[in-house]
């Protein structure tokens, strides 16, 4: 799997001097919901057709964006992006984390609902390395007002830093099946506001349920429904410090359906109920 995203990756690095156009996400309003918010950095590369994205602009609010072939678009942690996914389009993405880098790769015709040539992968992230600090400059230049020449120069050493990472034959090798449990992390952080099952996730990664029960209790410090319970609480925190939601709003944004059993699990998961916990932890981001 290393090669198919190493050639993707060369291909761009090849072919383009520069990028058509380079968006940046921003986070000074509310999101929409159903919104692509995790607290991870993460690059979107089109390489066909038209990819749809709502974004914040800094002088017109919330509005669709259409990034064509040879456009990216970066998004801050915690900042957010909202795809439509309703044109023919095929993406490249790159989710940063903390202890992996994950690649992935959608394709999608228009008025089809499903994807396809969907492919997933991750390796161990290097931290401590070059990678950091470009990251660190792509976050703060997200915040500026005029980003050019340097926007583009960092997208592509971050690339680079990518291929080789891909491309270095003594880098640490995990085994099969931790590389598959690092790429289900990476899935739930992704996609925790939809209803995500244990069967939805093993048939998504085509594993039966009772291999991703026993990877979790192999890989994993929690089991399968405990993480996904530790990343929608996660995510609920820091809505309810940052964001004016009603909590039945948050619930849902975070992938609970029934309020009643969010408010319980976030007060037995942290001792307070989620009123209790905003009201000594807000920041509010007021939307415009």
């Amino acid at each position: 799997m290393d090669t198919v995203f190493l050639n993707l990756i060369d291909s761009i690095l090849e072919e383009r001097e520069s990028f058509n156009h380079i968006w940046f996400a921003n986070d000074h309003t509310t999101p929409p919901q159903f919104s692509y918010q995790v607290n991870f950095p993460r690059l979107e590369l089109v390489l066909k057709g038209e990819y749809v994205n709502q974004l914040e602009d800094g002088e017109h609010g919330i509005r669709d964006i259409n990034l064509m072939l040879g456009d990216a678009l970066y998004i801050p942690p915690n900042y957010w992006n909202k795809p439509n996914w309703e044109t023919e389009c095929s993406v490249l993405s790159l989710l940063f984390g903390k202890r992996q880098i994950g690649f992935s790769l959608v394709s999608k015709t228009k008025d089809n609902p499903n994807f396809f040539d969907v492919q997933k992968h991750s390796i161990q992230a290097a931290t401590g390395h070059a990678i950091d600090p470009i990251l660190s400059a792509l976050n703060m230049l997200a915040k500026e007002p005029t980003k050019k020449p340097m926007d583009e120069h960092l997208l592509l050493a971050l690339l680079s830093y990518s291929r080789s990472m891909l491309n270095t034959p003594d880098r640490v090798k995990k085994n099969r099946c931790e590389d598959l449990y690092q790429g289900i992390c990476i899935y739930i952080q992704e996609n925790f506001h939809r209803a995500i099952s244990r069967e939805s996730i093993a048939h998504r990664f085509n594993i039966t349920p009772n291999h991703l029960s026993r990877l979790f209790r192999q890989q994993g410090h929690m089991r399968l429904a405990d993480y996904i319970c530790w990343v929608r609480l996660e995510r609920a925190k820091f809505m309810l410090k940052k964001y004016n939601f009603r909590l039945a709003e948050v619930a849902t944004r975070c992938g609970f359906q029934d309020m009643n059993y969010f408010c319980r699990v976030f007060k037995n998961k942290t001792g307070r109920t989620p009123t209790e916990y905003r009201s000594l932890n807000q920041t509010l981001t007021s939307p415009q």
